[in-house]
C-alpha cells in the first residue's frame, strides 16, 4: 500500500490521546486551515474528490457547496456515527483508536460551512466508543481547539455527542434529524434537503466519519496530493471492513482501485480453509447485490468498477463466504433484520420487507410453495423507488441478486420438500 492517511496512527501507543495525535501533527491541518478563506477550504475539497464514505458516495466539497449563501439562520454539521449498516465497523475504529483526526476535520469542516455548532450522532451500542470519544472532546475543550474562543481566533464551535437508541433508520441522515430533535427517527420526505432545512429548520450538512476524517490530510497535502490517490473518479484511500470466512478478519486501509482478489489474499490472509474456495462476495454491507466468487475476483474495488459488475462499494462492509455457505439462510437472515429495522412509515417497506422475509423463512422449514418464490419479485417491483428512504431498496437489491445467482439453492429446497415435508432442514451459515 502506498499510503495510510486515516489509519496512520493506529499502531502508536495511547493513540487515542491528544499527547499522541500532536506529537504526529495533528492539527496543523486546522491551523492551515484557518489561514484560508473557508470557500478556499471547500475548493480544496473539492479538488480532492473525496466522496461520502457513509455508502452514498457524493462528493463532499459539492455537498458542502449547497448551503444557502442567502440564509441568515445557524448552520449546523451533524456527524454521521450511526454505523449500523451489518458488516461495517470501520467508523468505530476510527473512533477508538485516532479520535482526534475526526475531531480535526471537523473543525476544519466548520470553518469552511461557517458553522459554529456540530453534533455526532453515535450508535447507541457504541458505549465504550462514546467514553474515548467524549474524553477526546474534553481534551480539545481544555486545549482550546474547542470552546468560545477556538485557539484565540475568537471563533467559536461546541462539539456536542448524541446517542441513538439502536435504530438502523437513524442511519439515514433524515431519519438521524428527527432523532437528534428529540422526535421518533422516521425519515423526511426530501426537498427540501438538509443542506437548506436541517437541524432544527437550518441549513445542515451531515457526513460519515471517514468522510470528516479524510479532511485533515487533504488540507495538510493538498486536493490534487489526495486525488493522486486511487484511480480516475474514486480518489483517495479507503477503509475495508472484511468479515466472514476469511483468516484475517478486520479493518483494513487501501488506495481506491485496489483488486479484490489482492484485498482478500494480501491483506485477509485468504481463505480460512482451503478446501473450501471462495464463493461469494457482499462488497458493501448488506443492502448492496451479492457477487459470485467469479465476479468478484475479477473486480477492482472502486465506485465505478463494483458499478460496472452490478453492484456498489456501499459502506465497505465486505462479507466473505466460502463453499458451502447455505445461500438460501443467509438471504433470508438480511430479510430478517430489514424486517426489524424498518420504522413503518412506508407501506410497501412495512409490508413488503416483512413479506419476503416470512416467505423465505418458511422456505427454510419446507412450509413456502414454488409461487411464492415469483411472488417475491412481485413484491420487489412494488417497493423498490415507492418509498420515503431507501430502506426498500435496500433489501431489494440483495434479495433480486441471490435469487438470480443463487437461484438453484432456492430450487433445491422444493425438491427437498417434496421427499421431507414438514421436515426442517438444518441451516448452518
Amino acid at each position: 500500500m502506498t499510503e495510510r492517511i486515516l489509519s496512520v496512527n493506529w499502531d502508536k501507543p495511547d493513540s487515542h490521546k491528544l499527547a499522541t495525535y500532536e506529537a504526529n501533527g495533528g492539527y496543523k491541518a486546522f491551523r492551515k486551515a484557518l489561514k484560508m478563506e473557508p470557500e478556499a477550504v471547500i475548493e480544496e475539497v473539492k479538488t480532492s474528490g473525496l466522496r461520502g464514505r457513509g455508502g452514498a458516495g457524493f462528493p463532499a466539497g459539492v455537498k458542502w457547496g449547497f448551503l444557502p449563501k442567502d440564509s441568515d439562520k445557524p448552520r449546523y454539521l451533524c456527524i454521521n456515527a450511526d454505523e449500523s449498516e451489518p458488516g461495517t465497523f470501520k467508523d468505530r475504529y476510527i473512533m477508538d483508536l485516532d479520535p482526534h483526526m475526526m475531531l480535526e476535520g471537523i473543525l476544519i469542516t466548520c470553518w469552511a460551512i461557517k458553522s459554529s455548532d456540530c453534533y455526532i450522532y453515535i450508535r447507541g451500542e457504541y458505549a465504550d466508543t462514546t467514553r474515548v470519544l467524549q474524553d477526546a472532546i474534553d481534551e480539545a475543550y481544555a486545549k482550546g481547539y474547542l470552546g468560545a474562543d477556538v485557539v484565540g481566533s475568537g471563533w467559536r464551535l461546541d462539539v456536542t455527542v448524541h446517542r441513538g437508541a439502536g435504530a438502523y433508520i437513524c442511519g439515514e441522515e433524515t431519519g438521524l434529524l428527527e432523532s437528534l430533535e428529540g422526535k421518533r427517527g422516521n425519515p423526511r420526505i426530501k426537498p427540501p434537503f438538509p443542506a437548506v432545512e436541517g437541524a432544527f429548520g437550518c441549513p445542515t450538512i451531515v457526513n460519515n466519519v471517514e468522510t470528516i476524517a479524510a479532511v485533515p490530510w487533504i488540507i495538510e497535502n493538498g486536493g490534487p496530493a489526495y486525488a493522486a490517490i486511487g484511480v480516475g473518479k474514486s480518489t483517495g484511500t479507503k477503509l475495508w471492513c472484511i468479515s466472514g470466512h476469511v483468516k484475517k478478519p478486520g479493518v483494513y486501509e487501501t488506495p481506491l482501485g485496489i483488486p479484490f482478489k489482492t484485498l482478500l489474499e494480501d491483506y485477509a490472509g485468504g481463505m480460512r480453509d482451503a478446501s473450501k474456495p471462495l464463493k461469494a462476495v457482499i462488497p458493501g454491507g448488506s443492502s448492496v447485490p451479492v457477487l459470485t466468487a467469479e465476479e468478484a475476483m475479477g473486480v477492482n474495488m472502486d465506485y465505478e468498477s463494483l458499478g460496472e459488475v452490478g453492484t456498489m462499494l456501499g459502506s465497505a462492509g465486505c462479507m466473505i463466504m466460502e463453499e458451502g455457505t447455505n445461500m438460501v439462510w443467509v438471504l433470508a437472515t438480511i430479510t430478517r433484520f430489514y424486517a426489524e429495522e424498518s420504522c413503518g412509515q412506508c407501506t410497501p417497506c412495512r409490508e413488503g420487507t416483512s413479506w419476503v422475509d416470512d416467505i423465505l423463512w418458511r422456505l427454510l422449514e419446507h412450509k413456502a410453495t414454488p409461487a411464492e418464490i415469483d411472488l417475491i419479485d412481485n413484491l420487489c417491483n412494488n417497493m423498490i423507488g415507492r418509498t420515503i428512504c431507501v430502506l426498500a431498496d435496500a433489501m431489494v437489491m440483495p434479495v433480486r441478486s441471490f435469487l438470480q445467482k443463487f437461484h438453484g439453492e432456492f430450487e433445491a429446497y422444493f425438491e427437498q420438500q417434496k421427499n421431507e415435508t414438514g421436515t426442517r432442514i438444518k441451516v448452518t451459515g
